[in-house]
């Protein structure tokens, strides 16, 4: 049937950020998807369960059969309903299931029958699409050349990243600053779906000299960088980011207190103070170890007054001293330590101003 199209310019369904239409069920959609991927499954969990059945009991041709019983009436017409209204606002667009097999192809032969449109699916499906991902990671780290930002924490890494096109913001993937206080207000995504942003932003970025990555572990909170991207940063050349203490007490401030108290009251404006304050003794409790007692119990009582002023007067000035007592005494000592170790890769050292000149000048 001619109008079952099939695509497989995958390259350029990444650079053009062509939207897709993710007919999987839903359990497979939060595992991971693609930018631009939106689920309007044919068929939903239990569904999909019950159908899975039916395969391994008695066939393939039962397990269709039980599919077109489940999905049909007034719930095929919903689905239907939902698939022309996406096909509509995105008539450049293309469908997939796992494998672009028979839930993609009914799904097609449905659009068509309903609308007359012959929407493409992609082929090989989600299976294809991530393989060709996991590729073209391999493909374009082997040949690009990374430079790593360094820096205390604090001195304004993720800013100045941001400033440059030719950069991948691993922690704005990983939606998580990559720190004991990292924690965002909304949850981090699925592996998966930070390895396919990544990859995506890779494809895009190709054709630049440099890109330019801030230096990491192996994890930002429950993500895993890529092992690829992991070793190819260890080899990469590194410029060291300098700020003095009161700017680096001033860009936490800003991240971890100010940003942070308007994302939980924008996000729940009647327990986004308490939400607040649970961020912050949580986060505080993650380090009470390597901290040891006495030291958490000193921070946990600054923490503490810190809050009070700050419901009570409206006043942050508290926050000051714990910051620059977790910056001075935990953050930096591990900081010395790590970079002892990479000195000889070090090929830059500057302030905010002076390190952007030279990428400006690297880049031109």
């Amino acid at each position: 049937m001619n109008h079952l199209e099939e695509i497989d310019s995958f390259s350029e369904i990444f650079k053009s950020n062509i939207p897709l239409l993710d007919v999987r069920a839903p359990i497979e959609f939060k595992e991971g998807s693609f930018p631009h991927a939106y689920n309007y499954p044919i068929m939903s969990d239990s569904e999909r369960h019950q159908i899975g059945i039916c395969y391994k009991e008695h066939g393939q041709k039962s397990a269709i059969s039980l599919g077109h019983e489940l999905v049909s009436g007034k719930t095929k017409a919903q689905r239907i309903d939902q698939w022309s209204k996406f096909v509509k606002k995105y008539p450049n667009g293309a469908l997939f299931c796992f494998r672009g097999g028979l839930r993609s192809k009914i799904s097609q032969e449905w659009i068509y029958e309903h609308s007359g449109v012959s929407y493409p699916r992609i082929k090989g499906g989600y299976k294809a699409l991530r393989i060709f991902l996991l590729n073209e990671m391999e493909r374009i780290s082997s040949k690009m050349n990374f430079i790593v930002i360094g820096g205390q924490t604090g001195c304004g890494k993720t800013i100045l990243l941001n400033k440059f096109d030719n950069s991948l913001d691993l922690e704005g993937y990983a939606n998580h600053r990559g720190s004991a206080f990292g924690n965002n207000v909304t949850p981090q995504p699925k592996q998966i779906d930070f390895e396919n942003q990544l990859i995506v932003d890779l494809i895009k970025k190709e054709y630049y000299e440099n890109l330019l990555i801030e230096d990491e572990g192996n994890n930002i909170g429950t993500i895993f960088i890529p092992e690829v991207i992991k070793a190819k940063a260890k080899e990469s050349k590194i410029i060291i980011l300098r700020a003095s203490i009161e700017e680096r007490i001033q860009i936490s401030l800003k991240a971890y207190v100010i940003d942070m108290i308007k994302k939980f009251t924008d996000q729940d404006p009647i327990n986004g103070a308490d939400n607040f304050s649970n961020y912050w003794f949580g986060s505080l409790f993650k380090i009470k170890k390597r901290l040891g007692g006495v030291r958490y119990d000193l921070l946990l009582d600054q923490l503490n007054i810190a809050l009070k002023n700050h419901k009570e007067n409206n006043d942050l000035s508290d926050f000051f001293p714990l910051i620059e007592s977790l910056l001075v005494d935990y953050y930096d000592p591990m900081y010395d330590f790590q970079i002892s170790n990479k000195k000889h890769r070090v090929i830059y050292e500057g302030n905010f101003h002076e390190v952007t000149n030279f990428l400006q000048g690297l880049k031109s």
